[in-house]
């Protein structure tokens, strides 16, 4: 049965949403993963008639209905479109893995932030030697679907620092947080378009070794900047640099 709302709540703004790779489109009919359907049944305590909202990258965003729903499957019939695809802010986090929670906290809020990519880069000191890429694709929907955003953030497996400065697009600045090298603070990166594609480093809870910051030196679309006098945990680092470089657009 539909939840009863108060007079005047718009289903529309408040129900679930979830991410659906597959085309949407009105009339049609999604199929939610067992774990969106778990999610829905269980915790939301969502039934038959509810509505839910639905988005991907390439569609929008949709308003629908749950038509069927078990345990680990989920039918849902799609209303109106409620906002076309648009542009989001083009920048890619690049980062050293660091303890399990510690990554996990880093992707939720870099995608509730708008990174468009989260980037493990394996340093001299990083923390962590494996990186459970599904885990964070899955942190990253969830984030997604509560934050608003329509695009899912590429996740890309752990490269070198040496291989991702070699693959590095010359075009695109990268911002490299580096604390005690007196470096300025983070300039705006916008253009008369709007704020421009970038890309923002950080390093492991350690620092970079000496012989890093002198790959990172050699490269001219490295950019070093300062995040502020206090040093900061990697994890605070990654979401105050990525709320700066978009601040900066408005600046």
């Amino acid at each position: 049965m539909a939840a009863n709302l108060p007079a005047g709540v718009d289903a529309s703004t408040t129900s679930p949403r979830l991410f659906i790779a597959a085309s949407l489109c009105a009339g049609g009919t999604a199929v939610a993963a067992a774990a969106q359907a778990h999610h829905l049944g269980t915790v939301l305590r969502r039934g038959p008639g509810d509505a839910v909202r639905l988005f991907n990258a390439a569609d929008g965003e949709w308003a629908a209905r749950i038509a069927t729903l078990r345990r680990d499957r989920c039918e849902i019939t799609i209303g109106a479109r409620l906002r076309p695809p648009a542009p989001e802010p083009d920048i890619w986090l690049a980062f050293a893995p660091l303890k399990r929670d510690a990554t996990d906290l880093l992707a939720e809020k870099a995608t509730e932030l708008g990174a468009a990519a989260l980037l493990p880069v394996l340093t001299a000191r990083t923390q962590a030697a494996r990186v459970n890429l599904d885990r964070l694709a899955a942190i990253a929907t969830a984030a997604a679907e509560q934050c608003e955003r329509l695009t899912l953030p590429r996740i890309a497996p752990p490269v070198t620092l040496p291989a991702l400065l070699a693959d590095w697009p010359p075009g695109r600045p990268l911002v490299a947080a580096l604390e005690r090298q007196g470096a300025p603070g983070i300039a705006p990166l916008a253009g008369p378009a709007g704020l421009l594609p970038a890309g923002l480093l950080i390093g492991p809870e350690g620092g970079f070794t000496g012989a890093e910051l002198d790959l990172l030196r050699r490269h001219a679309f490295v950019v070093p900047a300062s995040l502020g006098a206090r040093i900061l945990r990697a994890e605070t680092a990654a979401i105050v640099g990525l709320a700066l470089l978009q601040a900066s657009a408005t600046c």
